[in-house]
């Protein structure tokens, strides 16, 4: 019995991918399609919506590796619990590697996990993010970043660890500081801010924490013993009476988190707003002076095609401290989150009151999402009370573009490496997992 080409079409688009290549089976569908659409022009007939081509399905790393492993196998079919488990967890680790004035040659290990700690029809994606690094300078940097929804949203913990054996250039206060006349330091440096948030309102949570920041073992870099007692590190630390040897901030932090965005690691939609106030005392948990910093964090992101295959990203931040003096490591920073400001090393621009925006295109440079790209521009300005240097009144801009390759196409969790460039000669090269934003 002969079938028609409308039952030729249907099986074709409703056929089960298998382990041939994916490109085959598209080129047979593409095939299908346009011989319907001759089909229809020669009969004067105008083809229904429904079957126009429909999209292609979002293809990411493990795709690839499992049709490798299978071409010319039957697939295996996973039970319902396998099925259950690969909905809840997924788990991505690639290699890190950078390059900028201030570390030199950086190489290591970065992981991702996502996971749903509850019904993920009523419950958030939650990540845990760490690795380390050494760096060409002999620096060891590590850290871990844990972003945790638990059942419903009812509770969201929000951490940020880090353990560093490293050295920093370092610099007078203000957005208008010379590259000469940085001195490096060498320190060990740990930092545990732990907060925990509970939901009082839709995409509303309200919470509070603890912090603790230290820098101990602090020494001379690669410079000579008098450019050391001459440096910014030292006049700052001597003229607010602080230890050049080390210096440790420690207090709680009360926060007020509002969040609607569809994914924390790679949002397509929706809102962050976020505020932080950080209260730090002198002798609690050896802290070294009472002092206290207002934390302000906006995100948002939109569509630029209707298919969502180009967006922006924008990003404004502020960081400052309204009360007290603060260690000098403890001051606001450019890259002292771990994220903004690319195009410039941590602690190249350092002050009392710092604000900062950034705008990201995203776009896909495949059909099936397993390649992506992006640009950006960024800018900080940071403020010099004791120069007369206000803020809003020096930039720091910079800017650059990258490539994305999709790890995991659940979790949206991509391979992201960078480059980016800033004044006065900065330029960095970055590679790791997850959006900077």
């Amino acid at each position: 019995m002969s079938e028609t080409f409308t039952d030729i079409l249907s099986l074709t688009l409703s056929r089960k991918r298998t382990g041939r290549y994916v490109v085959i089976h598209r080129v047979r569908s593409a095939f299908v399609i346009w011989a319907s659409l001759a089909a229809c022009l020669v009969a004067g007939v105008t083809p229904r919506a429904e079957e126009q081509p429909p999209a292609p399905a979002t293809l990411d790393v493990g795709d690839l590796w499992r049709d490798f492993r299978n071409r010319g196998d039957k697939p295996e079919e996973a039970s319902p619990a396998t099925e259950q488990r690969e909905e809840r967890r997924f788990l991505v680790v690639a290699p890190t590697i950078g390059s900028k004035p201030a570390t030199g040659l950086t190489g290591g290990l970065n992981g991702n996990m996502a996971f749903f700690r509850g019904d993920p029809k009523t419950t958030r994606i939650s990540t845990m993010q760490g690795g380390f690094r050494v760096s060409q300078k002999k620096q060891v940097l590590s850290g871990f970043r844990l972003a945790m929804f638990t059942s419903d949203d009812r509770w969201y913990v929000q951490g940020d660890h880090r353990l560093q054996l490293s050295s920093q250039n370092t610099y007078g206060l203000g957005a208008a500081t010379l590259k000469s006349g940085s001195e490096n330091v060498k320190f060990t440096g740990v930092k545990v801010y732990e907060t925990a948030y509970r939901k009082v309102a839709p995409g509303l949570f309200v919470g509070a924490g603890l912090n603790l920041s230290s820098h101990s073992n602090v020494r001379p870099g690669d410079g000579l013993l008098p450019a050391w007692e001459e440096s910014a590190y030292m006049a700052y630390s001597q003229d607010h009476g602080f230890s050049p040897e080390g210096q440790i901030s420690s207090g709680t932090t009360i926060g007020l988190l509002y969040d609607t965005r569809d994914n924390g690691i790679n949002p397509q939609r929706g809102w962050l707003a976020s505020s932080a106030y950080r209260t730090f005392y002198k002798g609690f948990l050896g802290g070294d002076s009472s002092w206290q910093e207002l934390y302000l964090d906006l995100r948002t992101y939109r569509k630029i095609t209707a298919d969502g295959r180009h967006k922006l990203a924008f990003w404004a931040m502020s960081d400052l401290v309204t009360n007290g003096t603060a260690p000098y490591f403890d001051l606001p920073t450019t890259g002292g989150d771990g994220r903004s400001a690319r195009g410039y090393s941590e602690g190249r621009y350092r002050g009392n009151h710092l604000a900062y925006g950034e705008v990201e295109y995203r776009g896909t440079l495949t059909s099936n999402g397993l390649l992506g790209m992006v640009a950006f521009v960024n800018t900080t300005t940071i403020d010099n009370a004791a120069a007369g240097q206000k803020l809003f009144e020096t930039w720091a801009p910079a800017g650059g573009a990258g490539l994305r390759l999709l790890l995991n196409k659940r979790s949206r969790t991509n391979l992201a490496t960078d480059y980016a460039w800033g004044k006065g000669g900065a330029r960095g090269f970055y590679l790791g997992i997850q959006e900077a934003f």
